[in-house]
């Protein structure tokens, strides 16, 4: 299985991830030179929180026993059999918010637009290398590793 880490020694807190999370998930195809950064349909899967002055970078863990999945009544959460992620079906999702609730890093949060879905890392399952995210940090403060499962 493969799993986000964080070097949190190495963090400046550019935000070079969120931005690379946002612009993988946005609906049209357009660069990151037009990603409007204001429209609640790009919004990012991760976060950088500042804490005097150190950054914490916030990703999902794609746990091994995810609280999130469960508390997730509707099934909307599953574990990839394949690649060990945690995934959401939106169309399965009933909006009740338990994943938010039970994420113990706080990563799983509800959408901004019409608050009626969940937002994750989804582990920019549609591209076959590493997440946007490792790919644009600089300072290779995230990182992709293999764990045992």
């Amino acid at each position: 299985m493969r799993r986000i880490f964080i070097d949190q020694e190495k963090c400046d807190g550019c935000k070079n991830c969120t931005i690379a999370c946002m612009q993988a998930h946005r609906e049209d195809q357009g660069t990151v030179y037009d990603l409007d950064l204001t429209d609640a349909r790009n919004e990012s899967r991760n976060t950088i929180v500042q804490m005097g002055a150190k950054y914490i970078p916030l990703f999902c863990r794609h746990c091994d026993e995810p609280e999130c999945l469960a508390s997730c009544m509707s099934g909307a959460l599953y574990k990839d059999p394949g690649s060990g992620h945690v995934l959401y079906d939106e169309e399965r999702c009933g909006a009740c918010f338990m994943c938010v609730m039970n994420c113990p890093y706080g990563v799983v949060k509800p959408d901004r637009l019409t608050r009626g879905k969940v937002v994750k890392c989804d582990f920019c399952v549609k591209d076959e290398q590493n997440p946007n995210c490792v790919k644009s940090c600089p300072k290779k403060a995230i990182y992709v590793e293999e764990v045992l499962a």
